[in-house]
């Protein structure tokens, strides 16, 4: 039996949501269906992506809406795009048989004389972003002084998004009688001055509490230095051979950073955020649900939208703020019943804030090892093993020249030349790599971030190099004392620090002495010499101040890139 049949929808709709294979209702759609369809208040719903939210609101306003009048008498606002031609295509096919309602997405990024010329065809729902819907309504292309309906999906995104104005914008076009329907993933005091000011007497309603975590998601986390997280990157990808991710980076430029990096390493990865044009969103998106990528590297602003049942992993490369969103992130893996894994990345810096994300979602989390050069060996061996004896081979058609005697070798011999040439590039990459060294306890919780072997080489070198030029300098007299002089400083106690930004990061003299003046406190700290590199830089700061950057700094970035300072040795 179809359990939609149970509201009382029409025989259209029905015949729809068969079409699609549906017939039992998600949590939120059994809470806010029969809701929408018997009661004229406000709602305000709490869920998470992927929950079935559009079907919930769609479905009941396609059932009252009027296919007869030819305006616009729902609005659906949402943040991304993508969200927008995603809600708009479900709505599509749920109306697919009522041949008189007609809906439109207007969305940036696209021809706006098109989208005007959509609205000419009188659609009853109208699909948007809310800056492309204040455009419309500034040219005077689109009217919703007369809509039964405003929908605001994925709120709390669009409000961080920084929509505010344009919302309140929008809001104040609609008619007071409107019925709002508000959708959002965490209930950000934003959402719920939003819910205040804009909504009346609104029944709230949640698919589960907000933080609860699914519980087919196995959460995990594994500590590494941050000058070994690429790698540790790739070693868990490598140690997952038929992984379909979303690695979750916070900034676009460490987004494009990482899959660069990935691409270059030889695998199928790309990039999804902000900074791409509509067209290569597009053609990224494409390939990632038609798998052709297996890793989609994404800020979490980009990834709105992205409807994939698949996924296999979420990797966390950096943390959010925000529990919520860490929660958000995650449960885009084990969707439609399937097991997910959701992986924290983190730098020993970062376990007291990742604490205090498990503590207020109350995740099961178990911590892994980086995994070595044997464990991926072994998880790629069973996985094509795997492949090699279950796979539904279909080879009448596959003609080979002729087969060779193999009676010369035996089964296990034949079955590790196989191996080895399947493996061959893996196993060569890791023949000389060293494995990750695990963290322990007491690292975990300092702000310093040190000791991998490719930094130390450079210090060494740089070490030697100082040496030399403090020779010359004491030749030389009072040369490096003038020049302090020149810029007003005293002659104090001097602390020397290494910095793991240089040249290369567009770093420069203005940017590092703002960054010590931003970062002490009470008097600005005496600053002697700097010296930035291509990869990294040297400066010396007041040792007064020492313990305060090496504290405030480590929990930094700076375009995208996170910081590292400690003290040169």
């Amino acid at each position: 039996m179809n359990l939609f049949e149970q509201y009382g929808l029409s025989e259209d709709i029905l015949k729809a949501i068969k079409d699609l294979g549906y017939d039992q209702p998600t949590e939120i759609q059994k809470q806010t269906i029969p809701y929408l369809l018997s009661k004229e208040e406000d709602l305000l719903a709490l869920a998470q992506t992927g929950t079935g939210k559009t079907a919930a609101f769609s479905l009941p306003i396609l059932e009252m809406i009027d296919g007869h009048q030819k305006q616009v008498q729902a609005l659906v606002l949402c943040p991304t795009r993508e969200l927008c031609l995603q809600i708009s295509k479900d709505i599509a096919s749920y109306s697919k048989y009522l041949s008189n309602i007609r809906s439109l997405a207007v969305y940036g990024g696209s021809s706006i004389s098109e989208q005007i010329r959509g609205l000419k065809n009188k659609p009853q729902i109208v699909i948007g972003t809310p800056g492309r819907v204040n455009d419309m309504l500034k040219r005077g292309a689109l009217q919703i002084n007369q809509i039964q309906w405003l929908i605001l999906d994925e709120a709390d995104e669009m409000l961080s998004m920084g929509f505010k104005t344009e919302l309140e914008t929008i809001l104040k076009e609609t008619p007071k009688e409107r019925r709002t329907l508000l959708f959002s993933a965490t209930m950000s005091k934003q959402v719920e001055g939003i819910a205040k000011n804009y909504m009346k007497g609104a029944q709230k309603i949640s698919a589960g509490k907000i933080n609860e975590v699914k519980k087919n998601i196995t959460h995990k986390f594994v500590v590494v230095r941050d000058r070994q997280k690429n790698n540790g990157l790739r070693r868990i990808l490598d140690a997952n051979p038929d992984i379909y991710s979303i690695v979750f980076c916070r900034t676009r430029l460490e987004t494009q950073n990482i899959a660069d990096f990935l691409m270059h390493q030889g695998y199928s990865a790309d990039a999804l955020h902000g900074d791409l044009s509509q067209a290569q969103r597009d053609t990224v998106m494409k390939k990632f649900r038609l798998r052709n990528l297996k890793t989609l590297v994404a800020t979490d602003v980009a990834a709105r939208g992205l409807d994939v049942n698949d996924l296999t992993h979420v990797i966390h490369y950096s943390l959010p703020d925000d529990p919520e969103v860490f929660i958000h992130r995650s449960g885009r893996t084990g969707r439609a019943g399937k097991d997910g894994e959701s992986i924290a990345v983190i730098r020993p810096n970062e376990m007291v804030k990742f604490n205090r994300i498990k503590k207020e979602t109350a995740i099961n989390v178990e911590e892994m090892k980086i995994p070595t050069k044997e464990v991926i060996l072994q998880a790629k061996e069973l996985y094509l093993s795997s492949k090699l004896l279950n796979s539904d081979f279909d080879t009448e058609e596959f003609e080979l020249t002729g087969t060779p005697d193999l009676s010369s070798i035996s089964k296990e011999e034949l079955y590790k030349r196989v191996m080895f040439l399947e493996l061959k590039s893996t196993w060569e990459f890791y023949k000389n790599e060293k494995d990750i060294a695990p963290i322990d306890k007491n690292e975990r919780f300092s702000d310093r971030d040190s000791s991998s072997q490719g930094n130390r080489r450079e210090r060494d070198r740089d070490r030697d190099r100082d040496r030399d030029r403090n020779r010359r300098d004491k030749k030389g007299g009072v040369k490096e004392n003038k020049s302090r002089n020149k810029r007003g400083k005293k002659q104090g106690n001097f602390t020397r620090f290494f910095f793991n930004l240089g040249k290369k990061d567009n770093l420069n003299k203005v940017t590092v002495i703002d960054l010590i003046n931003k970062n002490t406190k009470g008097a600005r700290a005496d600053i002697g010499d700097i010296d930035i590199r291509d990869k990294f830089t040297f400066f010396e700061v007041d040792s007064n101040y020492a313990d305060q950057l090496l504290k405030k700094i480590n929990q930094l970035s700076f375009n995208g890139k996170s910081m590292s300072l400690e003290i040169a040795q």
